[in-house]
């Protein structure tokens, strides 16, 4: 649930650590996979250019867009994670969820 308007978030996450799991709706989950897929093409791209021996400004090129696309991912992923499951912790009690993202967002950063 979205806390400021009440409007149905795209994800939901059970607070059961030792079954949590995300609840993407389609349309979120679709356009993940979406992204991931394009992913997974620039990779096997980036694959094919070393294999033709591609200059190596060109490849870098493209690893530095493979880059900011899977930061994009992560981006899409961090913001509902922290819109649902992050609140819903919170609200419940559980505030280690603040340490558990803080580990998370340091590793994104890296």
């Amino acid at each position: 649930m979205d806390h400021l308007n009440g409007a149905t978030e795209d994800i939901s996450c059970c607070s059961n650590t030792e079954e949590r799991r995300s609840h993407h709706s389609d349309k979120t989950k679709s356009n993940l996979i979406s992204r991931l897929n394009r992913i997974e093409g620039q990779i096997r791209g980036v694959k094919g250019m070393i294999e033709r021996d591609t200059y190596c400004d060109d490849v870098l090129n493209q690893i530095a867009a493979i880059q900011s696309a899977l930061n994009g991912v992560g981006k899409l992923l961090l913001e509902n994670h922290m819109k649902s499951c992050v609140i819903e912790r919170i609200q419940s009690g559980d505030h280690e969820v603040i340490d558990e993202i803080l580990v998370t967002m340091n590793k994104l950063m890296k």
